[in-house]
């Protein structure tokens, strides 16, 4: 089993190999979520960062560790969209090519995002599993490299460099809410906080209509459960079942909290009345958790990972 010491360890490896590619992102503290709810609550926004997520982090770590032979034939991939942004601006900065596969309901503002980094975006499957399934074989079947969105130490320890920079920024962190579909960030950043403070509570934030990850740490096993349609489509899906992220999140997570559409809809409107600028879904959840589990964090320095901006105009206008 992966061990949370050697995934931080990674991601400092990660953080030297990746820093031309990927931006240091702020932390900023937040005054009206900090009034609003009794904690001292710093905003780390990946939203700022290149393609707008936290993604461009794994993606470009994998590639780099790729040789020259893998980059030469190609990589293939499977996303909701921000993942395969990641790949596709990586693979144009690093010169390699390849196919990336997303749902069939996957938002058209992310489809456009992929393309417009010169990504080939093929669809295939209305369940995220089910097209990661699906890029695998055609990796293998192609003889390519299979890039996956979480399940890849890795991508992991590139997650992982969201840690050590927030780490670096506010060293006194006592918590922090983190989205979770696959479990890539939370297993990568999250270790990195848990090494830099044992004491540091992990919010593991997921839609009640898409919680898989959730679900299966409570049963002890990965589920195989179906989503409903869900705002935060970056966290839909189900989760591979020999997943390393699987028992690092059972590891790492103090609680998980799941919110409802409305819940998370509440919080990107509150989020962009606040700090004038979009989120998606799925970082609306981590805003969302936060709000719920407010009580349990006050007087704490908090963070909320910000995971991702890129949200459709018609999402935008149906919340706001």
């Amino acid at each position: 089993m992966l061990r949370v010491d050697s995934v931080a360890q990674a991601a400092g490896r990660a953080a030297a190999r990746i820093a031309e590619v990927v931006h240091r992102t702020p932390l900023v503290r937040s005054p009206a979520f900090s009034d609003a709810t009794g904690a001292d609550v710093y905003l780390k926004l990946e939203n700022q960062q290149h393609t707008g997520s936290f993604k461009l982090r794994g993606a470009t770590n994998c590639l780099m560790t790729l040789t020259p032979e893998q980059r030469q034939k190609g990589c293939v991939t499977a996303s909701s969209g921000n993942h395969g942004a990641a790949v596709a601006y990586a693979m144009r900065r690093l010169e390699s090519t390849g196919v990336i596969f997303v749902p069939e309901q996957t938002s058209s503002a992310k489809v456009d995002a992929i393309r417009s980094y010169g990504g080939e975006v093929r669809f295939f499957g209305t369940d995220g599993l089910d097209t990661e399934h699906y890029a695998r074989r055609f990796a293998a079947d192609n003889g390519m490299y299979y890039l996956s969105p979480y399940n890849d130490v890795e991508v992991i320890a590139g997650q992982g460099t969201c840690g050590i920079e927030i780490a670096e920024q506010l060293p006194e962190v006592d918590a922090a809410f983190i989205a979770v579909g696959g479990g890539g960030l939370m297993s990568g950043a999250g270790s990195v906080l848990k090494i830099h403070n044992p004491g540091v509570r992990l919010f593991g934030c997921q839609p009640e209509a898409s919680a898989i990850m959730a679900k299966s740490v409570e049963a002890g096993r990965v589920l195989d459960l179906p989503s409903e349609p869900t705002l935060s489509d970056g966290t839909a899906g189900g989760v591979e079942a020999d997943s390393v992220t699987f028992p690092l999140c059972r590891e790492l997570v103090d609680e998980f909290v799941l919110v409802s559409e409305q819940q998370i809809a509440v919080a990107m409107r509150e989020y962009f009345s606040a700090e004038k600028h979009q989120i998606e879904g799925a970082a609306g959840v981590a805003i969302a958790a936060l709000s719920k589990r407010c009580g349990s964090v006050k007087g704490m320095k908090v963070v909320v990972i910000i995971c991702g901006g890129n949200v459709s105009e018609a999402t935008l206008k149906s919340v706001l």
